[in-house]
């Protein structure tokens, strides 16, 4: 089997680092890397890809690493890693290697990422949702750290069917991954949704860690009262969430450490583009489609649209 990594950030290195790390080149399975980021794809080209995380470090040398999809060859996975805003771009960019066979797999956040893809690839490929649980960043060129989570990664077409996509789910797993192949991927897409989004946005417009927002009363009461928000809005698209699912998140947050950061809140602190279109703005967006009322998240996103741009 040929996996293609598009995006060799936090998600897409861990991802890629495991299975490239796993699968050796002139085995079974080849891993391929595509990264625009020239700095990071040269220090990976001479290095590999040097992985902390909390499942054990690796240093990754996958069978090709490139910024050139023409080169990739027939591929049967592609893991589309970027970032929502780069999304459809890399999509379109990636299209024409694209087979009709191949399974494409978004795992970034939020929940209009298959969209984005299939809006990209223009009919293309099997495209599939997918999430994961995890806190990654690049920490120098060639470098990703894993901070937390606990890796799982979620897949599955929203169909139901689950027999094409076995070989894939059996690949991943031997390449070391923590991964399911999901018959109710949207409730698990939601699920992480409702969980990441508002962790994401408030770190973001308080500028401090998960922590500054959990053990703050006020700062706590927001997380929830956002994530009651979304299961509305989960509600009325259709999709059925467990109904202990805002104290599951909850309890799953308390689970991080004080001092993590949420990758949109690395991103604001660094000065680089941000998801906040793809995630609080998606919401905000699809709440006045569906006249969801959203007052929290109307609120926040006025100050971080502003702030985005």
């Amino acid at each position: 089997m040929r996996i293609a990594v598009v995006g060799v950030g936090g998600v897409g290195g861990y991802l890629g680092g495991r299975l490239a790390h796993a699968f050796t080149t002139g085995g079974e399975h080849e891993v391929l890397f595509v990264e625009k980021n020239r700095t990071h794809l040269d220090a990976i080209r001479r290095n590999g890809l040097r992985l902390s995380a909390k499942d054990g470090d690796a240093v990754a040398k996958p069978t090709l690493s490139t910024d050139d999809p023409a080169k990739l060859g027939k591929l049967d996975a592609v893991l589309m890693c970027t970032k929502g805003y780069d999304l459809l771009a890399a999509s379109k960019m990636m299209a024409p290697v694209i087979g009709k066979d191949t399974v494409v797999i978004p795992p970034g956040n939020g929940v209009g990422n298959a969209e984005l893809v299939k809006e990209g690839l223009g009919g293309r490929g099997d495209v599939l949702s997918a999430c994961i649980y995890i806190s990654t960043h690049i920490v120098a060129p060639g470098a990703v750290e894993q901070m937390a989570g606990p890796r799982k990664f979620f897949f599955g077409n929203p169909d139901g069917r689950m027999e094409p996509y076995r070989a894939i789910e059996t690949a991943f797993r031997e390449g070391g991954l923590n991964v399911e192949l999901s018959a109710s991927i949207l409730r698990e897409v939601w699920s992480k949704y409702l969980f990441v989004e508002p962790l994401s946005v408030l770190t973001s417009l308080y500028a401090v860690p998960q922590g500054g927002l959990l053990t703050v009363a006020a700062r706590r009461a927001q997380v929830t009262e956002m994530m009651h928000e979304l299961l509305a809005l989960a509600k009325k698209v259709g999709v059925t969430l467990p109904d202990d699912i805002v104290a599951q998140s909850m309890a799953k947050a308390d689970s991080f450490p004080y001092e993590t950061k949420t990758s949109m809140q690395l991103d604001f602190e660094q000065g680089k583009p941000t998801e906040v279109e793809t995630m609080i703005g998606y919401a905000v967006r699809k709440g006045r489609e569906l006249t969801v009322p959203m007052p929290q998240h109307d609120e926040v996103y006025a100050v971080l649209s502003r702030r985005a741009k």
